[in-house]
């Protein structure tokens, strides 16, 4: 009995926190989307060379135009133009859930947030839950 509560509770906890991992990233990412935007007055969908030059928790630089991947390997974040808006202007960062964060986080799924502090995810949760 103590085991049929304790086992999914755990699980729901893992989750959660691999949640973090996304959250963190696009708050790092969201960061350097800012210098880049004090420095040439416009944002970038280019996390890579020739864009934000970021690099992976393991070293490795981001390839140009590619993702990035959140130090645990839950997530995956890549950036676009806001809806109804130009780069420049807007950007979206998106936290793409990977693996095991992905088939069990049903409630966020996929985590957003854009450079007017807009959060958002694609799960069956709301914002507050997954924020």
């Amino acid at each position: 009995v103590i085991a049929a509560i304790a086992i999914p509770s755990y699980q729901n906890y893992i989750t959660r926190a691999g949640r973090t991992d996304g959250q963190t990233w696009l708050m790092t990412v969201m960061q350097a989307q800012e210098r880049f935007y004090s420095q040439n007055q416009a944002y970038t969908a280019n996390l890579g060379v020739g864009g934000l030059a970021l690099t992976n928790p393991s070293g490795v630089a981001v390839a140009t135009n590619g993702s990035l991947t959140s130090e645990d390997g839950r997530y995956t974040i890549s950036a676009a133009a806001c809806a109804n808006a130009v780069i420049a202007n807007c950007v979206t960062l998106t936290a793409t859930a990977q693996g095991q964060q992905a088939a069990r986080d049903t409630e966020c799924g996929n985590l957003t947030l854009d450079s007017r502090g807009t959060k958002g995810e694609s799960g069956t949760g709301n914002v507050d839950a997954c924020w």
